[in-house]
């Protein structure tokens, strides 16, 4: 496979979308695609209509009469009046993160800035306000999703600090507004960077040949030009490079990323969001962002964390002390320390030496449009579905792929996905779901399909060799697909609820959930097998092994990612804005205490990208881990295990399809049939069973 060649896996020509849409609409569905700008003036004019049009929607809420204020002409039309917008944001901001021309991704991010200064606006509209709180004032007898709505309605627009005094309400819009242009240049600035580090074939002894033999990482002289900002590069040198420099440096140049723009605007954000915290009555942005959440403040998140943190302690300490052992025996200095940038490489080779793991070796198992296509079937038989691939009316890179997703009893398409696999420069440079068009429910009565992409940084393939993923890059790879069907099986009526927009403490439920299917046998034996020799599947002990190396070294990788959550949450506990803290002594000093610490000189926190999106909620991985562990329970404890489809149904329609459309604790229950419980997870991660946090 070519690189430049769209792989796909039906050999007949791919169908337009046009030729699903009356089947769809039968089927009460509004089938669409996003209608993609190609210019930057076409991008600028979209983003302007679209906020004229509803500026002129909003005008008519705040201009309603007495006798025409109702549930449909006040809540019900704020959030229809704001769909269209939001639409062109999303499209907006994909382009922003993916496309290859400069020129679009500047003027994207130019818009993007001015959409979230106009967002931020609304919420101070006082005339809207108004009608809304009229309504509220008739004490409407409302239930289910539409009680919902009504209930969020108004305590966004308290959180907004519509019930202060108009001098202390436009200080809060003014400051809500500098606070988001300053984290979208935070945002960009991570984005741009690119981190490029010039190797020889010698520095990179250890890396696996398919990599090596990649020509297009060679410049002129010979030397491997390799960018830290790209996740596969990094993670390829840090598991394998058998020189400590080599590691030693790619580690530096990733954790340098950004660091030159991005500190004092983080610094500048810092203070902002504890100021607009302060003025709203909170005592913190912790508290600010974790009151909507399942956690419900700073402190009860905080206790979570570090009541994990101290369960895994010695289990830490005991991983560290084997790599030691390990860096000890390959370098003959009994006095060896572990660095940072070790960690990857000894608990590679840990589960090469221990565990008779070879994880490049397993890549051969995993080619990528195989292990897409392997999963494609799994959830396809679990949840009922068909995916069919399609016709993309417009490509933003030459290797897109379009699918539709339908389902299968009735053969009623759902919705579309997009796939943005492989890296390039100027791309989003991590992996993500983006959210394109939201499902609701329109006036007419037709349900909207809903459209993602998948924007990813798996493997290039060359031109003799497909892209060949890890098991752990397959594990992402399910992982990001269950936030797609998370977004592509809601049927909650309002946007506001549908699929991923649920509290962010919840939202890697879906997905982490859909992670444990690669560690089943029957479900790898359906699919992963040596594409030079497909007769070979991966042996059942080998995934026996690679569960024990896990285990082995899971208590590592949980306190990285408990370093990063603290991180997150103290620089966000801070309850004077004049006494924010130095952001790079607060980042350094916890990732050293809880994890490892980072390289001298260097700037970790300026490249973390969860700071904005994910502020005040990194912890919401551990807490959704804790989650789906439990929710696993119901497949691992079902006869047919991963592929019982009675479970699957019943995952689908109470954890995808509601949304945020009922309280996610509803869902759990209503799922598990029974409280939920951190046990699970405990024991995942070799803990004794107990129940801190949650």
């Amino acid at each position: 496979m070519s690189k430049s060649e769209p792989s796909s896996p039906s050999p007949s020509p791919l169908r337009p979308i046009s030729q699903f849409k009356e089947k769809a609409a039968q089927a009460g569905v509004r089938l669409d695609l996003p209608d993609f700008e190609t210019t930057p003036a076409a991008l600028r004019a979209s983003m302007e209509t679209a906020i004229q049009e509803a500026n002129q929607r909003l005008d008519r809420i705040a201009s309603l009469t007495p006798d025409s204020i109702g549930f449909d002409t006040t809540i019900r039309e704020l959030d229809d009046c704001l769909y269209p917008p939001n639409l062109a944001a999303n499209r907006i901001y994909l382009i922003k993160e993916t496309h290859p021309e400069s020129a679009m991704r500047e003027q994207a991010t130019e818009l993007i800035k001015e959409f979230q200064e106009w967002a931020v606006g609304l919420d101070y509209r006082e005339d809207v306000y108004q009608s809304i709180k009229a309504f509220a004032q008739t004490r409407p007898q409302l239930s289910g999703e539409d009680h919902r709505l009504y209930e969020d309605t108004l305590r966004d627009y308290r959180r907004a600090g519509l019930d202060l005094p108009a001098s202390e309400r436009n200080e809060i819009e003014r400051l809500r507004k500098q606070l988001s242009q300053v984290s979208t240049d935070f945002d960009a600035n991570i984005t741009q960077a690119s981190g490029h580090i010039r190797f020889s074939r010698d520095e990179l002894e250890g890396l696996p040949s398919a990599f090596l033999d990649q020509d297009d990482l060679l410049d002129e002289t010979n030397h491997y030009e390799l960018q830290a900002n790209v996740t596969w590069h990094f993670v390829t040198v840090m598991e394998n490079a058998k020189l400590e420099e080599t590691r030693r440096r790619m580690k530096t140049a990733r954790y340098s990323l950004a660091a030159d723009d991005n500190i004092d605007l983080l610094n500048e954000i810092l203070r902002l969001r504890t100021q607009i915290a302060n003025k709203l009555g909170y005592a913190s942005w912790a508290d600010y962002k974790t009151e909507p959440k399942m956690a419900k403040n700073g402190a009860r998140a905080l206790q979570f964390l570090r009541e994990l943190n101290e369960g895994l302690e010695q289990k830490f300490t005991d991983e560290l002390e084997r790599f030691r052992q390990l860096k000890i025996e390959e370098t003959g200095d009994p006095d060896a320390v572990l660095r940072v940038w070790d960690w990857r490489y000894y608990a590679n080779q840990l589960k090469k030496r221990e565990y008779d793991v070879d994880t490049e070796q397993l890549r051969a198992f995993f080619p990528y449009q195989q292990a897409l296509q392997g999963m494609f079937q799994t959830f396809e038989r679990l949840f009922g579905l068909t995916f069919q691939a399609m016709e993309a009316p417009y490509r933003w890179v030459e290797d897109l792929q379009l699918y539709l997703v339908s389902d299968a009893e009735t053969d009623t398409p759902l919705g579309t996905f997009y796939l943005d696999m492989f890296p390039r420069k100027g791309k989003f440079n991590h992996f993500a779901q983006f959210g394109l068009i939201d499902g609701k429910r329109h006036a007419d009565g037709l349900y909207q399909g809903p459209c993602v992409a998948l924007i990813c940084n798996f493997p290039t393939p060359s031109e003799d060799q497909p892209s060949l993923l890890s098991h752990n890059e397959v594990e992402t790879l399910f992982h990001e697909f269950g936030h797609a069907l998370h977004s592509l099986l809601t049927q909650a009526n309002h946007s506001r609820f549908s699929g991923t927009s649920v509290p962010r403490d919840f939202v890697e439920v879906p997905s982490q959930m859909l992670e444990n299917w690669i560690w089943d046998q029957a479900v790898l034996d359906t699919f992963a097998r040596d594409y030079r020799d497909p007769s070979k599947k991966i042996p059942a002990d080998i995934i026996q092994r690679l569960k024990e190396a896990r285990l082995a070294t899971i208590g590592t990788f949980y306190r990285r990612q408990l370093s990063f959550g603290l991180l997150d949450l103290e620089l966000h506990s801070v309850s004077d804005p004049d006494a924010v803290p130095d952001v790079l002594e607060v980042a350094n000093r916890i990732l050293a205490d809880v994890f490892l610490p980072s390289p001298p000189g260097t700037a970790f926190v300026a490249s973390f990208g969860h700071l904005t999106g994910y502020d005040a909620g990194y912890y919401g991985y551990a807490w959704s881990d804790a989650i789906a562990a439990d929710l696993a329970t119901v497949f691992e404890e079902s006869p047919k295990r991963f592929f019982d489809i009675a479970a699957g149904k019943r995952l689908r329609e109470e954890i995808y399809a509601p949304g945020d459309s009922r309280d996610v604790n509803e869902s759990i229950l209503a799922f598990l049939g029974r409280p939920r419980s951190i046990n699970p997870f405990l024991r995942s991660i070799g803990i004794p069973a107990g129940e801190p946090g949650a």
